[in-house]
């Protein structure tokens, strides 16, 4: 019986040997795949944060690079996932059980973006499409004749659509990017127009705070005259601006450096050199109308100078400067000129001056930026050397014309803001055409009313009283409507 019960003790001892043997190597197994189980999720998390890091700097490059506030990570998010990523490639210890994040969501397009058409390395393309469309009545028969100059005013009663236009921006690479702006027009008759209004690349990457822009472009001449119509604060364009600038607005084929200064303050100084050629250039080598077989400007017989020389060019300079008077209240002043040849004599040449002011005061509980109210003013004075034209009587003379206009603003509640505009525009008399439009002693006060159903949307309601000694007084009543395809680049303050 003894030696029986040493063996059942014996075989007991082996079974229990074995089983521990057998859970030791299962536990062992355990332990070897859970360990692997783990390095592959520690692999996945820093594949994941790796992913996460170069989509928030592919982002910000891109957002940087079309001048837009980026809706993406930001600095110090970038700056987390890379202390992120570090910690998890520079860890020791024992890898964690927890499970691996969810793969990030591919970025939704927003529709504050423009949208992409196309992207290749550090390249890309950006497409956007604005409408205006005009709808109002005029005591004066035809608007255009007298009182709406502008080329892209209302130009009759009843509807007229002045602009529609296609904007093209992008990084051409590394050192340029591209802007392009195609406009389309219907005249009185519903044909359409197309006019190349910009196409120009900047330089992106120039040494000591200096900038270069290259092509057909607006120049930087005041406030307004740099800004496509639908920036616009009112309807048409401010009388001055088209009695020295023309219909179409001061812009040229050329190219201009800017130069950002070391001041404490906001100082940007540039000086444009453009060809100063055609209508655009309205009061410098413009040929006019063509009278009866004659082209004309300001009642004279033009010649067909050409470029013979940098003197026949166009310079513009400018210098402005910001100021934050307060937290809520920020100023802006500039000075600019405008000097170059003129088309009515071989010698003949035209001067413009311009000083600028715009405040700004926002409230420091602002929502969506309201409620502000801001106040913009500009005054120009023009210097027109006139060639005689013995043909119609005209000797030479210098003709000079000068005005002014400004507009405040009030943001009073979300998406509403009342605006209120007053002009006034004059010259010496002199002996040129007495049927020049674009001469004589004229003023216009503008009260309207703006509501924005979105930032892609916008209906404005603009009345205008206007007084002029060549036509009397007249009054309209433009309501103005807009729609946006994508989205326009930041513009200037």
């Amino acid at each position: 019986m003894a030696q029986g019960q040493e063996t059942n003790q014996i075989d007991k001892i082996e079974r229990q040997l074995k089983d521990m043997q057998e859970n030791f190597e299962k536990q062992q197994r355990e332990m070897k795949e859970s360990f692997e189980r783990l390095i592959q999720q520690q692999q996945e998390q820093i594949e994941a944060l790796k992913k996460q890091l170069a989509q928030a700097t592919n982002v910000v490059a891109g957002a940087t690079a079309t001048n837009q506030p980026s809706t993406q990570p930001s600095d110090a998010e970038r700056q987390r996932l890379q202390q992120e990523l570090a910690a998890k490639l520079g860890a020791n210890a024992a890898p964690s059980a927890a499970p691996p994040p969810a793969p990030a969501p591919a970025t939704a397009w927003s529709p504050t973006q423009p949208i992409t058409i196309g992207r290749a390395g550090q390249a890309y393309m950006n497409i956007s499409f604005d409408v205006l469309m005009d709808v109002g009545s005029s005591t004066a028969h035809d608007p255009s004749a007298e009182l709406q100059l502008g080329d892209h005013d209302p130009i009759s009663r009843g509807f007229s659509l002045r602009n529609a236009e296609i904007a093209l921006d992008g990084a051409v690479d590394p050192y340029f990017k591209g802007f392009g702006n195609i406009v389309l027009k219907l005249d009185k008759d519903n044909e359409t127009s197309i006019e190349l209004e910009e196409a120009y690349l900047v330089s992106s990457s120039l040494p000591a705070n200096l900038q270069l822009k290259a092509g057909q472009f607006f120049a930087n001449f005041g406030r307004q005259n740099s800004q496509h119509p639908h920036q616009w604060a009112f309807v048409d364009e401010p009388l001055i601006l088209t009695r020295t600038f023309g219909p179409d607005g001061l812009r040229n084929v050329g190219a201009q450096v800017s130069w950002l200064a070391p001041t404490p303050f906001f100082t940007e100084v540039s000086l444009g050199v453009m060809n100063g050629e055609g209508s655009t250039a309205f009061s410098f080598r413009n040929l006019g109308d063509n009278v009866m077989g004659t082209n004309r400007f300001h009642g004279r017989a033009t010649l067909d100078r050409t470029l013979s020389g940098a003197g026949d060019l166009l310079y513009v300079p400018r210098i402005s400067s910001s100021f934050d008077l307060t937290d809520q209240q920020t100023i802006v002043l500039g000075i600019s000129g405008a000097f170059g040849p003129n088309d009515t004599e071989s010698d003949a040449r035209t001067e413009i001056g311009g000083v600028d002011l715009y405040w700004k005061w926002k409230a420091a509980n602002s929502q969506a930026g309201f409620p502000f109210v801001s106040w913009q003013t500009e005054a120009l004075i023009q210097r027109f050397e006139a060639g005689a034209d013995p043909t119609v009587g005209l000797p030479s003379e210098t003709l000079r014309d000068w005005g002014f206009y400004s507009q405040v603003l009030w943001g009073f509640t979300q998406r509403w803001v009342a605006g209120l505009r007053g002009e006034y525009v004059n010259g010496n008399e002199g002996l040129d055409d007495p049927n020049d439009v674009f001469r004589g002693e004229r003023t216009r006060v503008s009260p309207n009313l703006t509501f924005y159903p979105s930032e892609f949307s916008k209906l404005r309601l603009q009345y205008n009283y206007d007084h002029g000694e060549r036509f009397g007084t007249d009054h309209s009543i433009w309501l103005q409507m807009e729609f946006l395809l994508g989205a326009h680049g930041a513009h200037k303050f």
